[in-house]
């Protein structure tokens, strides 16, 4: 049985704030790197977050901070988990699209 789930939002737990993190970037047409630059940090440091190897919930309040601004997130919200709530989202032939990008879900910025 098919569903049509345009209209409705993706929705992420809070113990997954690297998927946040992740729909962000990808919202705002950034690649791992821009974020990374935004933020004056290393690559390396912005993948662990996005991968989940590393918890931006118990890393340095600093570089919490540099990643989640770089993001255009703010700081007190992103805390107390109101990015919860991914982008609306459409039914395509190819898969759930992003409505405000049309990008697929499951695609990356290259």
């Amino acid at each position: 049985m098919d569903f049509d789930l345009s209209g409705f939002q993706l929705a992420h737990v809070s113990d997954d704030m690297h998927g946040v993190l992740r729909e962000q970037r990808v919202i705002l047409g950034l690649t791992q790197k821009q974020v990374a630059d935004k933020a004056e940090i290393l690559l390396q440091q912005y993948q662990k977050l996005e991968s989940g190897e590393r918890n931006i919930m118990t890393c340095s309040f600093k570089l919490a901070c540099k990643v989640i601004e770089a993001l255009e997130m703010d700081i007190s919200k992103f805390y107390h988990g109101d990015y919860v709530i991914g982008e609306e989202v459409y039914d395509s032939p190819e898969g759930l699209r992003y409505k405000k990008t049309g990008k697929l879900t499951t695609e990356d910025i290259k």
